[in-house]
């Protein structure tokens, strides 16, 4: 039987604390505001939802009998997020940033698979939270569903943080401050990622 308490309480934990994730959101935030960050925030939590059910349906056995596929994507999340955090921290200002675009909801789904934190959560989830028996609706309609709201739930937190200081980065400044930050964020934890 799935602990649901305990469960929403480890996906608030994941979903809240700082990642590669909550560090794009807040950038974009920023830059393009909350309701153009929207489908991105949405993204995020579909995609880790599925990565999750993939997870504990026997996509974890795959990684733990070729550990060699775990490494290899541990250091090509590692190069995408450090390639974001150069991307970001070349980033011009809030007027400059008109010519890009916030990420739509299928960018930020595919995101998930290059995302350490998000691979550790779901492997998690499933080695700790879910029994072996787990029927499949459940991990869909349980896990998926609460996953799911949690989170978008905290990663909202986040871009609205970022929409909120919108103003503030309208200065050059500030705004090359906040990239310098936001970049950094990103190569620790491309780097955590790796030793994890």
């Amino acid at each position: 039987m799935i602990d649901v308490p305990a469960l929403a309480m480890y996906f608030a934990i994941m979903s809240i604390t700082p990642g590669p994730n909550n560090v794009m959101v807040t950038a974009s935030g920023a830059t393009f505001g909350y309701r153009a960050t929207l489908p991105h925030v949405l993204g995020i939590g579909v995609g880790a939802a599925l990565q999750m059910m993939l997870v504990a349906c026997g996509l974890g056995v795959v990684f733990q009998q070729f550990p060699i596929l775990r490494t290899a994507l541990a250091f090509g999340g590692a190069a995408y997020l450090l390639f974001l955090a150069w991307q970001l921290f070349r980033a011009g200002t809030v007027a400059e940033s008109e010519t890009r675009r916030p990420f739509t909801v299928w960018q930020a789904v595919l995101f998930q698979a290059f995302n350490p934190k998000a691979w550790v959560m779901a492997i998690t989830t499933a080695a700790v939270f879910l029994p072996r028996d787990t029927p499949f609706s459940s991990l869909a309609a349980l896990v998926g569903g609460m996953f799911f709201a949690v989170n978008v739930s905290c990663v909202s937190v986040w871009a609205l943080f970022g929409s909120g200081m919108r103003h503030l980065l309208l200065r050059p400044t500030y705004r090359k401050v906040f990239n310098l930050t936001m970049s950094i964020l990103l190569v620790l934890t491309a780097v955590l990622g790796l030793r994890a």
